[in-house]
């Protein structure tokens, strides 16, 4: 998922907030999620304003879960928006789209370009059911045209709510910020054992192997976290590898 920075995008085209667009001077500043996490000075009007909130909340879970709850079984997969078409990575996202509808799963991505998009089109490539969680951003994206079933949110805690709801796995394409914030809460919620039976695969070993250093040589090292946890996950470079690590705890 590409998470990025507004200043560098330009000014929006589209905004979407929840079912609504707005366009050209209808756009309006800053997203839902923003108004709710800010906090200024000693202005106590969020007491009247944040109960209502909690409604507008709970339908986007009402949503998410009308739109999903007749999903056949699995799998998100997660990359960078930046990873251009007909680069390796791309292509690589492609065929594991393709090969998770063939191995008898839904593919789940973050609706938008790059990886995302290459997941959802060797998705429909191969036929399969292929859906886009998007999220509202202050630089408008939109749902790829792959996408079958598409669902815009307005907070990123109830759309990472369904990529887990939804998913028996991930798949990790190379990404960037908000990549690696879906990877880690997905390794959080294994190691607390919220979760059971949820494999986790990182597709590229360059890209990856710094970081799974790190957490060897420093984080495991440092007693910050366990040698057990460096199994919570796999890293692999074959497309075939990666379905079969992700598929084969649901399918057996």
């Amino acid at each position: 998922m590409f998470m990025g920075n507004p200043e560098a995008q330009g000014p929006p085209e589209e905004q979407r907030l929840g079912p609504v667009v707005r366009r050209r001077e209808q756009i309006t500043p800053g997203t839902t999620d923003q108004r709710l996490l800010d906090t200024e000075g000693g202005d106590a009007e969020w007491v009247h304003t944040d109960p209502w909130r909690v409604m507008r909340i709970q339908s986007e879970f009402v949503e998410g879960f009308g739109a999903l709850a007749e999903l056949p079984s699995a799998i998100s997969v997660f990359g960078s928006a930046r990873t251009r078409p007909g680069t390796p990575e791309y292509e690589a996202g492609v065929r594991i789209g393709k090969a998770l509808v063939e191995a008898g799963f839904a593919v789940i991505t973050g609706g938008g370009p790059g990886a995302m998009e290459a997941a959802n089109k060797g998705a429909r490539d191969a036929q399969g059911v292929s859906v886009g969680l998007g999220i509202e951003l202050p630089f408008e994206q939109g749902l790829n045209p792959h996408v079958d079933i598409g669902v815009n949110f307005r907070y990123f805690f109830v759309r990472k709510t369904m990529f887990v709801k939804y998913a028996q796995g991930f798949v990790v394409l190379p990404g960037g910020l908000g990549t690696l914030d879906e990877l880690f809460e997905a390794l959080t919620l294994v190691q607390t054992r919220k979760v059971t039976r949820f494999p986790i695969v990182l597709f590229g070993s360059a890209y990856w192997g710094g970081l799974v250093d790190w957490l060897r040589d420093t984080v495991v090292a440092q007693g910050k976290a366990s040698e057990h946890d460096l199994m919570l996950f796999h890293v692999t470079d074959e497309v075939e590898e990666a379905v079969s690590l992700v598929t084969k705890e649901v399918s057996g």
